[in-house]
């Protein structure tokens, strides 16, 4: 009678208790609780100040109620200027395309191989995204005036840095087959670009313009507290002469345009997806 040999099993190695991933995994989780705590202590995050303060709080909604409807003094002035408010973004988002999208071009590593001209453009980017929409409007209010014009001019140099970097990184992530097909083919870099790199992001490229222009109605409106004009500036005025209901009427003018805002903009995502 034959006898069979059992088969060996191969020992499974045992993971070790402690990997080098779970320790930093630990680290990671103990620096991001040290960070939250150091913010609550320098940022005087009170929840018991805020409960204190119920009493001004409740103050401020009694004044603020009922808004002020009055036609000819509150809502057709606020109407109007929720208007310019529009116009602002409307106009400040669509004069940075031509700029985001050529530096979009130059930021992205695929499409530009320069490493000098890659380095500049991305440069430019950082610098117009790092500096706030609000520093450029107090900067070009100084140098044309009050009004909406120095608010569209804030906005368009901001959202070119912004504009320009999702831009650059949506051109990264393409997909490379139409690209090289067509250097293959020995087209040129401005052709490659024209007929296979735009084409390929077009939907992301409008789907983040439309966020960015739903961005810009309410930057717009912050703009117009520093003088860019708008519905900001008229909410500015009432804080400052304790109108709270005129204010009331102002925000929820506001509340009804970045609702219309939301929706054309749901509407027009759905029928390029």
């Amino acid at each position: 009678m034959a006898t069979t040999t059992p088969e060996l099993v191969p020992a499974v190695p045992r993971r070790p208790r402690f990997s080098r991933r779970r320790v930093l995994g630990g680290f990671a989780v103990a620096v991001l609780v040290a960070a939250h705590v150091i913010a609550w202590r320098e940022t005087e995050f009170s929840l018991g100040a805020l409960v204190d303060g119920y009493r001004g709080i409740v103050d401020f909604l009694a004044e603020a109620t009922p808004p002020d409807l009055n036609w000819d003094e509150v809502v057709r002035p606020g109407l109007d200027a929720t208007l310019v408010t529009l116009w602002t973004a409307l106009l400040a988002t669509t004069l940075s395309i031509p700029a985001a999208l050529g530096l979009a071009v130059l930021g992205a590593r695929n499409t530009t191989p320069n490493v000098a001209v890659y380095q500049v453009a991305r440069s430019l980017l950082s610098f117009l995204r790092a500096v706030p929409d609000i520093v450029f409007a107090l900067i070009f209010v100084t140098a044309v005036g009050l009004g909406p014009f120095p608010g569209v001019l804030a906005i368009l140099f901001h959202n070119v840095g912004v504009m320009g970097k999702l831009w650059a990184e949506s051109i990264e992530a393409i997909d490379y087959g139409p690209v090289d097909a067509m250097r293959v083919g020995g087209a040129s870099r401005t052709q490659v670009v024209a007929h296979a790199v735009v084409p390929a992001v077009t939907p992301q490229f409008v789907g983040l313009l439309l966020y960015r222009f739903d961005v810009n109605v309410r930057s717009s409106l912050v703009l117009g507290l520093v003088g860019a004009g708008g519905i900001g500036f008229l909410i500015n005025e009432s804080i400052k002469l304790f109108r709270f209901d005129e204010m009331l009427t102002y925000i929820l003018l506001v509340l009804a345009l970045v609702v219309v805002v939301d929706n054309v903009s749901a509407v027009i995502r759905k029928r390029i997806q």
